[in-house]
């Protein structure tokens, strides 16, 4: 089913909300420590070393993260597997809340792969694709955030130190500090503290959630299942080379940051046919993040075995979305996205919405409209 654009009085009233609103920039520090992967992987110097990476880490039949190991462990030995790292960040964070005052509750919100905070509260046309002006309406606060490694949050070394561990490290530290009011610039205070994520920032709030289990009220992953056999159709469509090579703008990143080469990269992973304007395609491209070597080794091992957390939890995902569905959520019964329900055995509500006609980059088609009302009205329901 392919959605139509909103109508034009819906767009003036979404439009009308953007002043209805109380942001603020903020540079949020944090010092966490992670058990990292210690990979022997050189980061990749040139695009054809890009391109061999890509290759070597889709092959079929292939645990391409046991090779890069290397020599960094002995035979008949895990002691070189992995590294602690310890340091102090700086991340950037806007907060927001209605005009009103501090809403009934707090939504962490966390981009995933090719973009920053931005994601949540995209600028084009208006503001008529912002899930948090949304959320705004609804009463809610939100918490938007640059994850570590990318945008105006520190950047680090790309190969094994910006990973999954020291990645969800740094969410759980800044849930952290929101519940006990100590972010500078942050003054209300909230009983309830919500987590949403996108892609692999659901990855990482599965993650978050599995290891401090009452450190939520309530999840929502959105364009996310717990497959992992798509991601090789993720790296492939997505056309990457070295950062700094890819747009004046991610020219500061070394090599071992990767970001698409083109546009249409960016259809492929992120815009279902016929569900999108060709003008936020565009834009999503300009405003555009990499991704470092180390995250899309570790992408797929936190989402394994149960997760005990006991609040409600909400997976939704666009029908054609290609990282975690192949192009079709529907090809089995259950779909795709709802076989995590095995995973969440002490959930107080679990619940799959595959949104009809939606890529992976839910926030920005035709379709947001139904995807931010479905996630809201499941926090109003079951929060």
């Amino acid at each position: 089913m392919v959605q139509s654009p909103l109508p034009i009085l819906l767009l003036a009233s979404l439009t009308a909300v953007v002043t209805a609103r109380n942001c603020q920039n903020l540079t949020v520090p944090i010092s966490i420590s992670a058990r990292n992967t210690n990979f022997s992987l050189q980061a990749p110097a040139t695009n054809v070393d890009v391109s061999n990476f890509i290759l070597n880490f889709s092959q079929p039949g292939v645990n391409f993260t046991e090779q890069a190991l290397g020599s960094n462990v002995a035979p008949n030995s895990t002691s070189g597997e992995f590294a602690t790292i310890t340091g102090t960040y700086s991340i950037g964070a806007t907060y927001c809340e209605p005009d009103s005052g501090p809403g009934s509750a707090l939504q962490i919100l966390t981009h995933g792969v090719a973009f920053d905070r931005s994601y949540w509260d995209f600028p084009a046309h208006g503001y008529n694709y912002s899930y948090v002006n949304a959320a705004l309406a609804r009463n809610y606060s939100t918490f938007a955030y640059d994850r570590l490694g990318l945008g105006s949050s520190s950047h680090g070394e790309p190969v094994n130190e910006i990973q999954t561990g020291l990645e969800v490290a740094a969410l759980h530290a800044l849930t952290t500090q929101l519940r006990q009011t100590a972010v500078p610039g942050i003054a209300a205070s909230y009983d309830r503290v919500l987590h949403v994520g996108h892609s692999y920032g659901s990855v990482q709030t599965w993650a978050l959630t599995a290891m401090y289990g009452g450190i939520s009220d309530g999840i929502v992953l959105t364009g996310f299942s717990e497959s992992g056999d798509f991601v090789p159709y993720f790296m492939l469509g997505g056309n990457y080379i070295l950062a700094h090579d890819a747009s004046p703008t991610l020219a500061g990143y070394p090599a071992g940051y990767l970001a698409p080469a083109d546009v249409t990269a960016i259809q492929i992973n992120f815009f279902a046919p016929g569900n999108f304007d060709p003008d936020i395609l565009d834009a999503a491209y300009r405003a555009g993040q990499p991704v470092t070597v180390g995250e899309l080794m570790t992408l797929g091992g936190v989402t394994t075995g149960n997760n005990t957390f006991g609040g409600p939890v909400l997976i939704v995902t666009g029908e054609r979305d290609i990282p975690f569905c192949g192009g079709n959520c529907d090809v089995s019964n259950p779909s795709i996205p709802a076989q995590a329900n095995q995973s969440f055995p002490n959930t107080s509500y679990f619940d799959t919405i595959i949104v009809p006609g939606a890529g992976h980059g839910l926030n920005l088609e035709y379709s947001a409209q139904a995807t931010y009302a479905s996630i809201l009205d499941f926090f109003d329901q079951h929060t």
